[in-house]
């Protein structure tokens, strides 16, 4: 077997044992699920990844990688690659993102990334308990907002073996929170504006066995978030998936037909570990229909998605839509294009 091949197998052995100890402790350490901040760094942005359930570990590519798996990026043939998507989340609050990649000298140096997401979380009405026929005092609105920026690095090693990083400087800005109440009745007020660098890391293996890919994935590495009275941890997040054209099977043409299926197994610093299934059929490499389902989960149910992507004349031009159905709470709407050459 191929150095590389070994010592890629070898390094997926030793993160899945990474993630068994890690949800070996969180096993023990229940009480401490949920107590994470910036969760708006694991909001699955791109409408493609969140149609197949985000089981796109194994399946990420493009500048888009780089908030699933960087490794991905290192598989880039074209020599820019660009993104842009917003999320409709619950109450009004969106999620923006854009990244971009370039492949200079077809890649003999690799591929550089950089990434943006930011969170719009509108107006909130700020109140704190009081002696009063209401219960509470208004304090008038606050604007939260949250937003991460990131470089990103990938290489592919060989033909089927590519790594990558990817670092972001994030910062969360939740306001000033009152932490008491002078005699004169002035407040005491905290800050919330935090800011903090996370890492992230990656890595694809191609196994040469059809379209079969091995892909691991550890994101949100950052000391913790200190604020007034209490610290949290970021939304750490390992992954292992696998993905492969199950049509590869089968003696029906690739040129016009391909069926991707990707699984992830998923062990999160902050709730139980889940599974994520995602399937892609595409047609004459053009359209796109996409579903993915996760389990367990409290509200999420299906995922769907569709997109569309023609290269002409060598410019790659796509639009992807994706919708998330949340139980009792309302439905997640995204939407994306795409630029290569």
């Amino acid at each position: 077997m191929h150095r590389a091949a070994i010592i890629s197998l070898s390094v997926l052995f030793m993160l899945a044992c990474v993630c068994t100890a890690h949800a070996q402790e969180e096993d023990l350490e229940r009480e401490k699920l949920a107590r994470t901040t910036m969760k708006f760094l694991n909001i699955s942005a791109d409408p493609r990844a969140a149609g197949l359930g985000d089981a796109v570990t194994a399946l990420s590519e493009g500048s888009t990688s780089l908030f699933y798996n960087p490794a991905g990026m290192g598989t880039q043939t074209t020599f820019l690659d660009v993104a842009i998507a917003q999320t409709q989340w619950f109450v009004d609050v969106k999620y923006n993102f854009a990244s971009m990649s370039v492949r200079p000298l077809d890649g003999r140096f690799g591929v550089f990334g950089v990434s943006v997401l930011a969170a719009d979380y509108g107006n909130f009405e700020e109140t704190i308990r009081a002696d009063t026929e209401e219960g509470f005092v208004d304090l008038g609105t606050f604007s939260p907002s949250a937003i991460g920026v990131g470089l990103g690095y990938a290489r592919a090693l060989t033909d089927r073996f590519a790594v990558g990083g990817h670092a972001r400087y994030v910062r969360q800005n939740l306001g000033n929170s009152v932490m008491s109440v002078q005699e004169d009745g002035a407040y005491d007020r905290a800050d919330n504006d935090e800011a903090v660098f996370a890492f992230d890391f990656g890595m694809r293996y191609a196994t040469g066995f059809e379209s079969l890919v091995f892909a691991v994935t550890a994101r949100n590495f950052a000391r913790k978030v200190e604020y007034a009275e209490e610290s949290y941890e970021l939304p750490l997040l390992l992954k292992i998936g696998v993905s492969m054209n199950v049509l590869d099977l089968t003696n029906i043409s690739g040129d016009m037909h391909s069926l991707v299926v990707g699984i992830d197994t998923e062990s999160p610093r902050d709730y139980s570990e889940q599974i994520k299934v995602g399937g892609e059929y595409t047609f004459m490499n053009t359209i796109s229909l996409r579903a993915g389902y996760v389990f367990p989960t409290d509200e999420q149910g299906i995922n769907a998605g569709v997109g569309v992507h023609r290269t002409i004349g060598g410019l790659g031009i796509g639009a992807d839509y994706a919708y998330t159905d949340f139980g009792v709470f309302s439905e997640v709407h995204r939407i994306g294009f795409q630029l290569s050459f």
